[in-house]
């Protein structure tokens, strides 16, 4: 299907029994300020649905190409996630073994107690990086050693709060420590290489050179609140480039930035949690036993988060099921991700399917925004959240 709906242009393929999905992407080019996207849908380990569409650029010259990539922000947390359950699985790490064992500096500062648990499900406390410098993200050794000297907010596997900038260094950290590879190395080798799938954190410069830029969306509540230093998102920000826009420079593409920094497309996140939803294998690669994969859907805590003044309901390394916030079609077993730019993928496991979105218009409010929810629910069903027209 290569087709030309009001000067927007729509290319791939949809089934027919996911016809609504088309229908919704259409729609969010037509009524909800969509510039250039992604959705694709794999269901009983076969790809339904994988259209894209729009342009690269605000002047819509551009247009978005089959192999477009684009940053997808948090979805990076639930990729290194995805490795971490691979070292667990192969033994190589211990699930409910001290961080220390692995990386013996971090027990500094209270944290001898934190758990390979912990990190996993958010509920570690080592949620802010005061010791750190204003673009330390890019400076990997001084970012880990400042994690090094950082006290827990709480006592850790007590309460559980949304680690928006530390939690892909803890788990790359760890990674480091056992394999010798960078998060993302790993990440290639391991899961994303395997499977062919165009998602990476710390890209080459032939993938930067297929890059759209992420365009800023006043609407986006996420950024409001971590730039203001009163709040816990804004101290965990501490960190930040001091730039007023960070989603396109150039270091955080070549860089690895593991807890958000990793660019990719629909199409990749959609294969990497179809490899979930067929319990770690498909066409016949496995990634993950089907123990393992069982362990990535449990569901840890549910509350209304300090971070990002939203309900969160958190497993290991996952986002949860969340009808208002995060719709991921209508089984409440369904886990994935979200990204502030507006990428958002998740599976169902009991259904055997998938969903990823992206977009390089960042997403509005402070959940996964308009657009993504009406694709997840024209995929998934569900039921549709109060606010969504």
């Amino acid at each position: 299907m290569d087709e030309i709906v009001r000067d927007i242009p729509i290319n791939g393929h949809c089934a027919p029994e996911f016809a609504a999905v088309r229908d919704a992407f259409v729609d969010n080019f037509q009524r909800r300020g969509e510039i250039g996207a992604a959705v694709c849908v794999y269901k009983d380990r076969q790809k339904v649905v994988d259209l894209w569409g729009g342009h690269k650029d605000l002047a819509r010259k551009e247009p978005w190409a089959e192999d477009t990539i684009v940053i997808q922000n948090s979805l990076a947390k639930s990729m290194c996630a995805v490795s971490m359950h691979i070292l667990i699985d192969r033994g190589k790490v211990d699930f409910d073994a001290p961080v220390a064992d692995y990386w013996p500096e971090f027990a500094q500062a209270g944290k001898a107690g934190v758990l390979i648990r912990h990190i996993l499900s958010h509920t570690c406390g080592v949620i802010y990086c005061d010791r750190a410098t204003p673009g330390s993200w890019f400076r990997w050794d001084e970012h880990i050693k400042a994690l090094e000297q950082q006290e827990p907010a709480w006592v850790p596997g007590t309460f559980g709060a949304y680690n928006s900038i530390n939690i892909g260094y803890l788990l790359g950290e760890v990674i480091r420590r056992v394999t010798g590879d960078t998060p993302g190395q790993f990440l290639r080798k391991n899961v994303t290489g395997t499977l062919g799938a165009d998602y990476n954190i710390g890209l080459t410069p032939d993938e930067i050179a297929r890059v759209s830029d992420m365009h800023e969306n006043p609407k986006n509540t996420f950024f409001h609140i971590s730039s203001d230093a009163s709040t816990p998102l804004g101290r965990a920000f501490k960190s930040a480039p001091q730039v007023p826009y960070f989603q396109n420079m150039r270091e955080i593409r070549e860089i690895e930035v593991p807890s958000f920094g990793g660019h990719g497309n629909a199409r990749a996140m959609a294969r990497v949690y179809a490899m979930l939803a067929g319990d770690g294998e498909i066409d016949g690669v496995r990634i993950l036993s089907p123990g393992a994969v069982e362990r990535t859907r449990w569901l840890v805590w549910e509350r209304d988060c300090i971070m990002t003044r939203r309900p969160l309901r958190m497993g290991f390394g996952f986002m949860h099921n969340e009808t208002e916030t995060v719709p991921m079609g209508r089984n409440m077993a369904s886990y994935g991700h979200t990204g502030t730019g507006g990428a958002f993928a998740w599976c169902d496991r009991d259904r055997r399917m998938s969903f990823a979105y992206c977009t390089n218009f960042q997403r509005e409010g402070p959940g996964i925004g308009a657009r993504g929810a009406v694709l997840a629910l024209a995929a998934g069903g569900g039921s549709k959240p109060s606010w969504l027209n």
